[in-house]
């Protein structure tokens, strides 16, 4: 850009995707077709535009679409146009969201319908107001009933036209009508798409490959083979528009959770509203039976919830006054009064649609791969299809309609749809499954990094351990009763308001009758003195012993000390510590199984508790005393030593683990009890707080790309032996046919497995 006349500067920000550029005046005009071409000399696909031009985000419809191959063409097409700046399009969403300059946001509309209905002319183009998918099913099931009756009829011409021919002995010319009618019938929009593309410059897809080998087919003589070539490349595609439609249906039916309605209290009465015209702070009326359309607090009731939808887990939970509620849940039992805290936007089920539904947007490097290979691919196999019917025969002779015939039959083998259709599909599947798992993955790219993870660090406090601080024991002395010394403590600290003091009122578990407490007194940094019940109670840490010259043995438990005296006589000492979560050892051990060698806890708690937490937990390394910014010190020190091609994973849950989630290779926030701005920062959400949800999430992932594997494995291994058995003239169209349309369908219904996960 430097080198350009009239530019004194330029800086490339990687990070932004930005360049940023001082010109003179007279050149300023004439600079940006310059640094377009500069740019894409470079890198032809990135995209160019002025950052000061404002832009306007439109979102279409597209109704019908189920083709993941041509979802990839529409889309990188789109974003070809030199008036839109990005281009996204959600195949489950059937949606195609474009960023577009201002001036061309009355005129683009147009040409993206144009681009669509080029390579799917039945699919409806609509611009709508958000990117909500309006239900437009009853026009996919009529297009899949005309499919079917296409297939039906088209089979059953085919059927006739090879009966009449071999037990009635009809004439060619009868059995070739039957055939041609049966072609007609079920490849009149391939040869029509073939021809619209070769026209316009598009010459190497699926249809041409479909195209040029059944006609050609035909003109060697070779007539039923044609048709069945076509007939299976036909039921392929119908296959491959059911497992996507299927796909869809799974991960829209995880979207049951949005709720409906929502019944508001207004001046006393009870109105039957949409959720997102309810507000912070209005009470809200949830039944049994209903969903919880907003998040808020119980105000009054009691009940028990279903949580599945959200945490996967089947138990229902109990909630009662002054408890969060979430929306989304299921109430199942009592009425409850819930004061609205997050407008519908901000929701938690507004949020887990948002992730589902978009994780398709963010590809795997394996799709993206696939993608990639496809377009190189078809050309090449087309021009080793042309040398392999001309080459031989003009070099060493031979029979031109035979090595014609071994030129199409390489063309039907070659088509990559086995590839190009059930990648895509797989990772749904894999998106959808860790979803059931109540484990929320924004993209592909995100699952498929999972497999490769063999570090993981963590937080501690709401992480690994529960976060609420609990008496976890009670050390007795001189002949006092635990239960004594608990009450003793409760009694003493029932004025304070301290933390520590709740723990043990919590232990305690009854109400206190403070009229029996007398000259309470509060020493800071020590601990309480009181009278209860007539007897002197000292409560507090080592300092007050020695101060009040008690004598006492140290406690070596680890934790908050209390120390605990009666006139004047050591009785005990209470351990208050925050307790490790029930499957949180579990969790390390099975991830350590799964191949993640480096487990870490990064904590800002003391040195003797990280430590205790370390060693019971059998982690490999801890880092205690930490803030937020040193948190992410460590982290990049971490990165920097992890093998060559594996992942680090970050889990925390508290907002200021929002910069470590984001540095991460895959940042993965607890949900349930998780800050928004955690939730936000990370790639990977678990609903429920469990650490073991990690491993569902590390097999769904493992599962996903075991499968991807054996798709590219399969399709490749057979796509070339197939190849290389017609170029000898060994495997005919039948086997060709099975070449493609069999693998394809084998790789589809093995993708379809993720599903059911």
């Amino acid at each position: 850009m430097g080198e350009i006349e009239g530019v004194t500067s330029s800086v490339v920000n990687l990070i932004k995707q930005t360049l940023t550029i001082d010109v003179e005046k007279e050149a300023a005009a004439s600079v940006t077709k310059k640094i377009e071409a500069i740019v894409h000399k470079h890198e032809p696909d990135v995209g160019v535009s002025e950052k000061n031009a404002p832009h306007v985000t439109k979102t279409y419809l597209l109704s019908g679409l189920n083709c993941p191959n041509c979802s990839v063409k529409i889309e990188k097409e789109v974003e070809g146009l030199s008036e839109v700046v990005s281009s996204n399009l959600n195949l489950i969403k059937q949606t195609l969201t474009v960023e577009v300059t201002t001036s061309a946001a009355a005129t683009v509309g147009k040409k993206i319908e144009a681009i669509v209905h080029k390579h799917e002319p039945k699919v409806g183009v609509e611009e709508v107001q958000s990117a909500s998918r309006p239900a437009k099913e009853n026009k996919e099931k009529d297009n899949s009933k005309i499919m079917i009756i296409r297939l039906i009829v088209g089979a059953i011409i085919y059927g006739l036209g090879i009966a009449l021919t071999y037990f009635a002995n009809a004439s060619l010319a009868v059995e070739l009508s039957f055939l041609i009618v049966a072609y007609v019938i079920l490849g009149c929009d391939v040869v029509l798409k073939a021809v619209k593309n070769i026209i316009r410059g598009r010459i190497f897809d699926e249809n041409f490959l479909m195209t040029l080998s059944t006609i050609g087919a035909f003109v060697i003589g070779e007539y039923p083979e044609a048709v069945a070539v076509m007939l299976f490349y036909q039921v392929g595609e119908f296959f491959q528009s059911i497992a996507v439609k299927r796909s869809r249906k799974n991960i829209v039916g995880l979207m049951d959770i949005r709720p409906d309605v929502a019944t508001v209290n207004r001046n006393g009465e009870l109105l039957i509203v949409s959720p997102e015209t309810v507000a912070v702070g209005e009470i809200i009326v949830v039944k049994p039976g209903e969903k919880i359309p907003l998040d808020g607090v119980v105000v009054s009731g009691e009940s028990m919830l279903d949580t599945k939808a959200l945490t996967g887990e089947s138990v229902p939970r109990n909630i009662h006054a002054g408890d969060e509620a979430l929306s989304g849940c299921i109430n199942i039992s009592g009425v409850l009064t819930i004061k609205v805290t997050k407008a519908f936007g901000e929701s938690t089920v507004s949020k887990i649609i948002d992730l589902v539904e978009n994780a398709s947007s963010r590809k795997a490097p394996t799709e993206n791969f696939i993608t990639t290979f496809a377009r190189y691919y078809t050309p090449v196999v087309v021009i080793l299809a042309a040398m392999l019917a001309v080459i031989p025969p003009l070099a060493f002779g031979g029979q031109w309609a035979d090595w014609i015939h071994r030129g199409f039959v390489f063309l039907v083998i070659s088509c990559p749809c086995a590839l190009v259709i059930s990648i895509p599909l797989t990772f749904f599947g894999g998106i959808g499954a860790a979803s059931k798992h109540g484990v929320l993955v924004k993209g592909s790219n995100y699952l498929e990094a999972l497999n490769s993870v063999d570090t993981v660090v963590f937080d501690k406090t709401g992480t690994l351990t529960k976060g609420v601080f609990n008496v976890t024991d009670v050390v007795t002395a001189n002949g006092f009763d635990g239960s004594k010394v608990i009450e003793y403590a409760a009694k003493a600290e029932s004025f304070s308001t301290h933390p520590i003091a709740g723990s043990i009122l919590t232990a305690y578990g009854k109400d206190v009758d403070k009229d029996t407490i007398k000259d309470y007194k509060e020493k800071a940094g020590h601990g309480i003195c009181a009278f209860v019940d007539g007897k002197k109670i000292v409560a507090g840490n080592n300092k007050l012993m020695v101060a009040e010259k008690i004598e006492f043995t140290p406690c070596d438990k680890v934790g908050t000390k209390v120390y605990i005296a009666v006139d004047n006589t050591y009785a005990g000492c209470i351990v208050i510590a925050d307790e490790i979560k029930a499957d949180s050892k579990t969790a390390i051990a099975q991830l350590k199984r799964f191949g993640v060698d480096n487990t870490v806890m990064l904590t800002g708690d003391d040195e003797k508790i990280a430590k205790s937490v370390a060693e019971e937990l059998e982690l490999s390394e801890y880092h205690a005393g930490l803030l937020p910014a040193q948190k992410v010190e460590i982290l990049e020190q971490l990165d920097s030593k992890k093998r060559k091609g594996k992942k680090l994973a970050f889990v925390g849950d508290g907002i200021n683990d929002a910069p470590v989630l984001a540095r991460a290779d895959v940042g993965i926030a607890m949900g349930g009890l998780g800050s928004d701005a955690a939730i936000e920062a990370a790639d990977v959400v678990l609903m429920t707080d469990e650490p073991s949800k990690l491993v569902d999430a590390i097999k769904v992932s493992k599962a996903t790309k075991r499968i991807v594997i054996q798709n590219i494995v399969f399709a490749l291994v057979v796509k070339v032996a197939f190849l290389v058995l017609g170029a000898f003239g060994i495997a005919g169209m039948w086997e060709a046919v099975f070449g493609d349309v069999g693998v394809a369908i084998i790789a589809i219904l093995n993708a379809m497995r993720m599903m059911r996960k």
